[in-house]
C-alpha cells in the first residue's frame, strides 16, 4: 500500500520479553495470548523527534535520498546478489542467555533462507498472494541479499563471526547503548569499535528493554554502533536451544526494519487500530491494513479498494513485517525498498557491500584456515573412559593431525576423534590443522586429567602430603573465572596445611571449584558420612558468598548438589581485613549424611564450589569419608597406630592391567608396609615388603605371572589393613 512516502526514520521494537524488570504494558500492543508489548516503534519515534539533532539529520537524509533518486538510483529489478558481513555479539551473565554458537549459526541460516526465498512455506501462502495464481498482483519475492559471518575483526584478528561478553547488563536492556559499551570494552575478540559501515552488528542479550528485538531505520552517517545495530533476545534467535520455530523469524523481521521497511499498517506500534487504514508503509503492493496479532488468513481489515488493486484485497497476513504467527514472505515492493536502502549512502549501508569491505572483514566467501582450535566433551575422567574431541578450527580445515600422549590411539587424522585413557596422569593434547595451503597448531598443556584409582574407606584428606595443588592427580582445581584454590601452609586445622581460596577482593559472581579424585564406596552396607572443616568470615554483613558441595556416582559425568551454605549460614562473624584462621575456634565441622545408596559406587567423587559474593577468604581441611554415623573425632584407617603413621589414599592403576600394576598410597611417617595380592579363593599369590616413607609412595608390581581374573591387593602397616580390587586381563 502506498499513499505517501515515509519521511521519518523509525526505531522498531518487536516481540516478547520475559524478564524481571517492571514495565508498564500497553495491552493494545500485545499479540494474542501474550502479556508484553510486541513492538514500540511509534513510542520510540516520538522520543527521537524531541531531539533537535535527530530532526536535523532526518532533513539532511531526505535531501540525500532525493539527490540519489534523480541520479537514477533504483533496484526495482532483481539483479546482483549483495552480501553483508555479519557479527553476532553475545552478551550474557552465565545464565540461560549464554547460548551456544550453533544457535546463532542457525539464526543466520534462517535469515539467508528467508531473504533468498528458499523457505518451503512460501509456496503455501494463501491464493491471493500465491505464485501459482495468475490473478495475484504480488507474490513472495526473492530479496537477493545474503548475509555472511565476518571472519576478520577490525584489528585483523580472525574469529568465527561471534564475540562473547560476560556482564550483568546482559539482563538489563534499559539503555541499549550501555549494552553496546560493555560489548565494545569487554568482548573476547577485539576491544574497540566495530564500525557499522563495515559490519552488521547483531546484539544477542537476555533482556533488551521489554522487546524481543529492535533496530533503527537507516539515518545519519552510520558511525554509531547503537543506532545501526540489531538487538534481539536469545530466546528469539534461531529455532534451536533456548529459541523455537515459533520465534525463529524474528531476525528476518528486524533486518527488514534495518533495511528501511515499516510495519504494513504504517508508522505506529499498535496493530488493530482502525485509524491505520489511513496510514502508509511506503510500499505500494502491501494491502492497506490495521495489522494482525494472530494468523487470520482471510482478514480484510480495511476493505482494500484503493485504486491500486481495483478490487477488495485481503490483508497480507503472512508478511514478515506483520505481527501474525505465520510470516512467510516479502512483496516485490518491499524488496525494491530494501535494495534501495542498501544502495543508499544514508547510514553508510552501501559501504558494507563493497568488494573491498567484504575482503577486509573476511566475508568475501574465500575462507581459509586462520587458527587451529579444539574442545573436548570432558577433561577429567576415570581410567578406561573415553573422551570425544571436536575440531573447531577457524574458519575451514580439511586435514587434521592429533597427538594424544597417554591416550589410545596416541595419534589420529580424524576430524573429531574419540580417545580412551587408561593410565592415570595429566596429559597435553595437540592439533595441527590445515586447509591444504597453510597450517596452524594448537597445544593445550595439562589438558586431560586421568584420575588415580579410588581411595578406600575410611578416607581422610588433610593436605599434609602435598607441596602444591596445581596439576596434581589427586585434586583438580578449576578457576576459569576466579582465583583458584591453592595450598595454604601454617593455617590448617589438623597439621599445618589446608586448601585456601583467596576470595578477598575477588569479583562477585565468579566461580571456583576444588574437585576430588575417586573414593570407593562400593563396600558400604549401612550408611556413610562425608565431613569437612572450613574456616570463613564475611567482610561485612551484606556479603553473600555461596559454598556448595556436589557429588557424583559416575566419576564426574553428572553432578548432584548435596549441600549449600551462603551468607549468614557460612558465618555470623565479620572481619573487614583479609581473613586467616588463627586458631581452632575459627573452624566449623560439617557432617553430611545424605550420601545415599545411589552413590555407593567404586568411583564416587565430590567437589567444593565457591561463588564469590563480596566476602572473604575460605579454607578447607580434614575431609573425612567413612562408614557409619557422624563422629566429632576424625575417623582414620589406623586403629592401634599413632597419628604419625596414618595410611591413606590406597589406589591401583591401570585397572584392568595386563602387565605392571602401579600401587600408590600415603604415609604419615616412615614405616614398613607389606603388600599382599590374593586371588578370589583367599590365597596369597604374591607378597612384597616396602620400606615406606612419609608422604606419597608409588610401588610398581609385575603381574605377568598372574592368570586372568579378579584379585585383591591388601596393604598392611602394623595392625592396619586396606584392600582394593583389581583385574588382570
Amino acid at each position: 500500500m502506498k499513499k505517501t512516502i515515509l519521511s521519518l526514520a523509525g526505531i522498531v521494537m518487536f516481540g516478547l520479553s520475559l524478564n524481571a524488570q517492571t514495565t508498564a504494558i500497553d495491552l493494545s500492543n500485545t499479540r494474542d495470548g501474550e502479556n508484553v508489548e510486541y513492538c514500540t516503534q511509534h513510542k520510540k519515534q516520538v522520543e527521537l523527534l524531541q531531539n533537535p539533532t535527530y530532526v536535523e539529520t532526518l532533513a539532511q537524509d531526505e535531501i540525500i535520498k532525493a539527490q540519489e533518486a534523480t541520479q537514477g538510483l533504483t533496484s526495482t529489478q532483481k539483479a546482483t546478489t549483495y552480501y553483508i558481513p555479519v557479527v553476532f555479539h553475545l552478551l550474557h551473565n552465565n545464565g540461560p542467555e549464554k547460548i551456544d554458537d550453533e544457535q546463532m549459526f542457525d539464526a543466520l541460516d534462517i535469515l539467508n533462507r528467508d531473504f533468498d526465498l528458499q523457505n518451503a512455506d512460501a509456496a503455501n501462502v494463501v491464493n491471493a498472494f500465491n505464485a501459482s495464481n495468475p490473478a495475484a498482483t504480488t507474490t513472495p519475492a526473492d530479496v537477493d541479499i545474503q548475509f555472511r559471518l565476518a571472519t576478520i575483526a577490525p584489528d585483523g584478528t580472525c574469529f568465527n563471526g561471534i564475540t562473547h561478553t560476560v556482564d550483568p547488563l546482559a539482563n538489563d536492556g534499559s539503555d541499549g547503548s550501555d549494552q553496546v559499551n560493555v560489548i565494545v570494552n569487554g568482548n573476547d575478540v577485539y576491544q574497540g569499535i566495530w564500525p557499522p559501515t563495515d559490519y552488521l552488528n547483531i546484539y544477542v542479550c537476555g533482556e533488551i528493554g521489554g522487546a524481543a528485538g529492535y533496530t533503527f531505520n537507516p539515518f545519519g552517517s552510520g558511525i554509531s554502533m547503537f543506532y545501526n545495530g540489531i538487538f534481539i533476545l536469545h530466546s528469539y534467535t534461531g529455532t534451536i536451544g533456548t529459541s523455537s520455530p515459533f520465534t525463529g523469524r524474528s531476525l528476518t523481521h528486524e533486518v527488514g526494519h534495518w533495511l528501511n521497511l515499516a510495519h504494513p499498517w504504517g508508522p505506529n506500534n499498535n496493530p488493530g487500530n482502525a485509524s491505520s487504514c489511513g496510514d502508509d508503509d511506503g510500499v505500494q503492493d502491501t494491502p492497506v491494513c490495521i495489522g494482525l496479532t494472530s494468523c487470520n488468513l482471510s482478514a480484510n481489515s480495511c476493505s482494500n479498494d484503493n485504486g491500486y488493486w481495483g478490487f477488495d484485497q485481503i490483508d497480507n497476513t503472512e508478511n514478515y513485517m506483520d505481527y501474525s504467527y505465520c510470516s512467510k514472505m516479502f512483496t516485490q515492493g518491499q524488496v525494491n525498498r530494501m535494495r534501495t536502502a542498501l544502495l543508499s549512502s544514508v547510514a553508510g549501508r552501501n559501504q558494507l557491500i563493497t568488494p573491498g569491505n567484504l575482503a577486509s572483514t573476511g566475508a568475501d566467501g574465500n575462507l581459509f584456515l586462520c587458527r587451529a582450535e579444539f574442545t573436548a566433551d570432558r577433561t577429567s575422567v576415570c581410567s578406561g573412559e573415553v573422551i570425544n574431541f571436536t575440531d573447531e578450527s577457524i574458519n575451514v580445515a580439511n586435514g587434521w593431525t592429533w597427538s594424544f600422549p597417554g591416550g589410545s590411539p596416541a595419534t589420529s587424522t580424524s576430524q573429531n576423534p574419540s580417545v580412551t585413557y587408561n593410565t592415570p596422569g595429566i596429559y597435553e593434547v595437540s592439533l595441527t590443522a590445515t586447509d591444504g595451503n597453510q597450517s596452524d597448531s594448537e597445544v593445550k598443556s595439562a589438558f586431560i586429567r586421568v584420575l588415580p584409582g579410588a581411595s578406600s574407606l575410611p578416607f581422610l584428606e588433610g593436605f599434609e602430603s602435598y607441596s602444591t595443588l596445581n596439576n596434581i592427580e589427586e585434586w583438580e582445581v578449576k578457576n576459569e573465572e576466579g582465583n583458584g584454590f591453592i595450598l595454604a601452609t601454617n593455617t590448617g586445622h589438623t597439621g599445618t596445611k589446608c586448601a585456601k581460596l583467596a576470595n578477598n577482593g575477588q569479583a562477585e559472581g565468579t566461580f571456583d571449584e576444588l574437585i576430588a579424585s575417586p573414593v570407593d564406596l562400593s563396600g558400604i552396607t549401612t550408611s556413610v558420612t562425608l565431613s569437612y572443616r572450613y574456616a570463613y568470615k564475611r567482610k561485612n554483613t551484606s556479603d553473600d558468598d555461596w559454598f556448595r558441595v556436589y557429588v557424583t556416582a559416575d566419576c564426574g559425568e553428572n553432578w548432584d548438589l548435596r549441600k549449600t551454605q551462603h551468607g549468614f549460614q557460612l558465618s555470623s562473624l565479620t572481619q573487614n581485613s583479609s581473613f586467616t584462621p588463627s586458631g581452632q575456634d575459627d573452624w566449623t565441622t560439617v557432617h553430611m549424611t545424605n550420601i545415599t545408596s545411589a552413590y555407593w559406587v567404586d568411583n564416587f567423587r565430590y567437589k567444593f564450589q565457591f561463588e564469590a559474593g563480596g566476602g572473604n577468604n575460605m579454607y578447607i581441611d580434614d575431609i573425612n569419608i567413612y562408614s557409619g554415623s557422624p563422629s566429632d573425632e576424625l575417623v582414620t584407617p589406623n586403629a592401634g597406630l599413632t597419628e604419625g603413621t596414618l595410611v591413606s589414599g590406597l589406589g591401583v592403576y591401570p585397572n584392568p592391567t595386563d602387565g605392571d600394576l602401579n600401587i600408590r598410597f600415603n604415609m604419615g611417617s616412615d614405616e614398613d608396609a607389606v603388600l599382599y595380592i590374593q586371588n578370589v579363593a583367599g590365597q596369597i599369590t604374591q607378597q612384597t615388603l616396602v620400606k615406606a616413607k612419609t608422604g606419597l609412595n608409588l610401588v610398581l608390581v609385575d603381574t605377568n605371572n598372574l592368570s586372568t581374573g579378579l584379585y585383591f591387593l591388601k596393604l598392611q602397616v602394623g595392625n592396619t589393613q586396606q584392600t582394593v580390587q583389581f583385574v588382570v586381563k
